[in-house]
C-alpha cells in the first residue's frame, strides 16, 4: 500500500508515542537531531499544532510539523523534503518556508536563509571578564525580566531570538536539561551587559555541549564582550566534563563567523530555509539563492 500523509491538530497520546519513537529511531540513524528542539517540544507536551503523519500499512513512517502564524514553517522529522507534502500543504497555505538539514536536496523553491552548524574542540583560550564587572549564574524568579531585556534588545532583528516572552524562557528553564550553572550573566555599572546560556546533552552517545543563546546588550556592544561571553561559557562546559562543544550560526553573520573561526569552531554541516510558493510551483525553476 502506497503512504499517505495525514493532517492532524491535536495528537492523540498513541499518537505522541509513536511520533517520539520515530524520531529517537531517527536520531540514532543519523547521529544528531531528528527535529528542532522546539518542534520536538511541541510532541513531548503534546501542545496543538499543524502535525502531518505518514502511514504506510498502518506504521507511522513519517512526521513534519508546520508551524506559524504570520509565516506557515514546516520541518520534517530526518530534515529531508517530500514533494507529496508540499503539495498537500499548499493547498491550504499559498506559501510555506521548509526546513531541510545536511544539504538534503531540494529541486525547486528559494532558499532564503541558511544556518550553520560549528564544532570545536575543547578546551579554548579563555578571555577574562572586564576589570569591574560581575559574571554570574543565572537564578530563577529573579532574573528573568532582566535577561528577556538584554537578549531580546540584542536579537532585536532576529526571526527567533528576538522576540521571546516570559512564557518561552519558563518553558526551557523547567525542561529537564537545564542548569542555571551553565546560564552565564555579566553584569556591568548595574545592568545586564551580555550574557551565555550554554546546555549539555546529556542523552547523546558524545556527550557534548552547546552554547545555546549567547547575545550582548547594543549598548555593550564594541567591547568583545562576545569573546568574553562564548570562551567563558566554553569554559563552563568544559568543567562539566564536556570534550567538544557546538553552535548554529546564520551564514550572513560575518562577524560571529569570524568569531567563532579564531576560537576554533569549524563549519560540520548547513541546514537551508527553503521558501516555497503556490503560485510558482507549476513553473519550472531551479533552487534559487535570495
Amino acid at each position: 500500500m502506497d503512504a499517505s500523509w495525514r493532517c492532524t491538530l491535536s495528537l492523540t497520546p498513541e499518537q505522541r508515542l509513536e511520533v517520539l519513537n520515530l524520531l529517537n529511531r531517527t536520531e540514532v540513524q543519523l547521529g544528531r537531531e531528528a527535529i528542532d528542539e522546539g518542534r520536538r517540544r511541541t510532541v513531548v507536551h503534546r501542545w496543538p499544532g499543524e502535525h502531518w503523519l505518514e502511514y504506510r500499512d498502518g506504521s507511522l513512517i513519517g512526521y513534519a510539523l508546520l508551524s506559524g502564524s504570520d509565516r506557515a514553517t514546516i520541518e520534517m522529522c530526518g530534515g529531508g523534503f517530500d514533494q507529496q507534502l508540499l503539495d498537500a500543504v499548499l493547498l491550504t497555505h499559498p506559501e510555506v518556508d521548509w526546513w531541510t538539514r545536511d544539504a538534503n536536496p531540494v529541486k525547486s523553491g528559494a532558499v532564503i536563509r541558511t544556518l550553520q552548524f560549528l564544532r570545536v574542540a575543547l578546551p579554548v583560550p579563555v578571555t577574562d571578564v572586564p576589570a569591574g564587572s560581575t559574571l554570574r549564574n543565572f537564578e530563577p524568579q529573579r532574573d528573568e525580566d532582566r535577561w528577556l531585556e538584554q537578549n531580546n534588545a540584542a536579537f532585536a532583528n532576529h526571526p527567533e531570538q528576538g522576540a521571546w516572552l516570559l512564557h518561552d524562557l519558563a518553558e526551557r528553564t523547567q525542561e529537564p536539561w537545564f542548569d542555571p550553572s551553565g546560564f552565564l550573566l555579566l553584569e556591568i555599572d548595574g545592568r545586564l551587559a551580555a550574557s551565555c546560556w550554554t546546555k549539555v546533552h546529556e542523552l547523546h552517545p558524545d556527550r557534548f555541549g552547546e552554547i545555546y543563546v549567547v547575545s550582548v546588550h547594543p549598548d555593550f556592544q564594541g567591547r568583545s564582550l562576545g569573546r568574553v561571553m562564548v570562551t567563558q561559557g566554553l569554559a563552563a562546559l568544559r568543567k562539566k566534563g564536556v570534550a567538544t562543544a557546538v553552535l548554529f550560526v546564520d551564514e550572513s553573520n560575518a562577524e560571529a563567523k569570524r568569531l567563532y573561526e579564531s576560537l576554533g569552531f569549524r563549519v560540520e554541516r548547513e541546514d537551508h530555509l527553503v521558501r516555497f510558493n503556490r503560485r510558482t510551483m507549476n513553473q519550472p525553476a531551479g533552487l534559487r539563492q535570495t
